[in-house]
């Protein structure tokens, strides 16, 4: 009997990928209320789930236009929804038990500890802590900013609530907006294109690394693991800034009739978004081929481990890199900032990109059937889109059948819980069999 009960039990991990279904369904019911909608019409039951799914993920995809369909009860809904799937659960159950008093118990601290990708169960708590204070005060000053063009635009109410809107959405890297165009309209905005900038940036660099930042005390204190997330994140701001600008700079669709300081930040912003906010200045679907093809590639990539952002992340892409470059300088360890990294670590980078091509390949192959008369372009970027949790579309998000909905809603899901859930089942489920094969041999390349 007591061996039924201990199997009956659910894992850490399995609390965590069920936890974002609860509050998956718990948003759709409340979208489905008359009151979510600004007809108080009872919004279809698909595109409920499919918006809570999108916002709890922090994705930004969508199927009814956010600012012309929904209430302020259902955008207040919706905004919930994004900070709680961006921070986690487990962020805000932490918060009500300190302010009730409540003891944080074993079980508590592990489902953290996966929640939030961290190292070990030493100072969660103290985490947590830090990840919620952090979070309210950047998004309270990228609010602040917004205010300064949002109010003399919408009026001091309006003009506050989009604020705070916009400063969630970027900040969790959701990419919702209000404007119903994204920001398009502010493409030659530079306090709201680099006040959101900054935010998806903050937002997608990791708690752990801010934390790190917070206390420096010089470079070769920091981690490896910050020093590969910083490297990685500014080489891909950078590189996809400079070939952005080149891909679309003779686009008369995008940014060529721009003024000068329109196509820096329009070029800026485009190369940032992908990672995974799903803003975006310039008309997606008008985009060079080029442009489309960097902005899968930096969507596919995304941020960085323990932060809002999806994707493989940042340290994982790192990390097969360095291995490469070690393989091709005959090294038997993958090295880095003169240290070694361990081959368990290089085998889970490589399994967890495996099965995120293999999640977008799935999802394009079955997207190609019930979508017809797309094109591979428009579904490959879909697909990818909602598997990093990123929200750029090139406009087949409202033209989804109700099939490709649950599909994408289910990728959605697959990117924002899967990858952790496979590094957490690949750290922790150890094989104790210890024979050992006979070496066999194979010609590759």
């Amino acid at each position: 009997m007591k061996l039924s009960k201990n199997k009956r039990k659910l894992s850490p991990v399995q609390i965590l990928a069920l936890g974002f279904v609860i509050v998956i369904v718990i948003g759709a019911f409340l979208l489905r209320l008359p009151i979510a909608s600004k007809n108080d019409s009872i919004t279809p039951f698909i595109d409920c789930i499919f918006t809570s799914t999108s916002a709890v993920c922090v994705t930004g995809l969508t199927t009814v236009n956010t600012a012309e369909h929904w209430s302020y009860f259902g955008k207040t809904i919706i905004i919930i929804l994004i900070q709680i799937g961006g921070l986690g659960f487990m962020s805000f159950a932490t918060l009500f038990s300190l302010l009730w008093g409540k003891r944080i118990t074993l079980k508590e601290r592990l489902i953290m500890q996966e929640a939030m990708n961290s190292f070990s169960l030493q100072g969660l708590v103290k985490l947590a802590k830090y990840i919620l204070i952090f979070t309210f005060s950047v998004e309270g000053i990228g609010a602040l900013f917004l205010s300064t063009k949002f109010i003399p635009q919408y009026g001091p109410l309006k003009g506050i609530y989009y604020s705070i809107f916009h400063s969630i959405s970027a900040f969790c890297n959701a990419g919702f907006d209000l404007t119903g165009n994204s920001l398009v309209p502010y493409a030659n905005n530079l306090v709201v294109i680099l006040a959101i900038s900054g935010l998806v940036i903050i937002g997608g660099l990791g708690f752990s690394v801010w934390a790190e930042i917070y206390n420096y005390k010089g470079i070769k204190k920091l981690s490896v693991h910050a020093k590969l997330v910083i490297s990685m994140t500014i080489l891909l701001i950078f590189g996809g800034w400079i070939l952005m600008f080149l891909f679309e700079m003779n686009n008369p669709a995008t940014i060529q009739n721009m003024p000068v300081k329109g196509k820096i930040l329009s070029s800026l912003f485009a190369a940032i978004t992908p990672r995974t906010a799903g803003f975006n200045s310039i008309s997606t679907a008008d985009m060079t081929a080029g442009g489309k093809a960097l902005t899968i590639i930096l969507m596919f990539i995304g941020g960085s481990p323990g932060s809002t952002a999806g994707g493989v992340k940042t340290a994982t892409v790192g990390l097969l890199l360095m291995t490469v470059v070690s393989v091709i300088r005959r090294r038997e360890d993958t090295e880095m900032f003169e240290r070694t990294i361990s081959k368990e670590l290089v085998y889970r980078a490589f399994v967890i990109t495996t099965i995120a091509i293999g999640v977008v390949i799935t999802t394009t192959m079955i997207l190609s059937i019930t979508e017809v008369g797309a094109s591979l372009e428009y579904i490959l970027y879909e697909a990818t889109s909602a598997f990093a949790t990123v929200g750029l579309t090139l406009g087949l998000t409202p033209k989804l059948s109700i099939i490709g909905k649950i599909v994408i809603a289910i990728t959605m899901y697959i990117g924002r819980v899967g990858p952790l859930t496979l590094v957490l089942a690949l750290a922790n489920k150890k094989n104790g069999n210890s024979i050992k094969y006979p070496e066999g041999k194979i010609l590759v390349g």
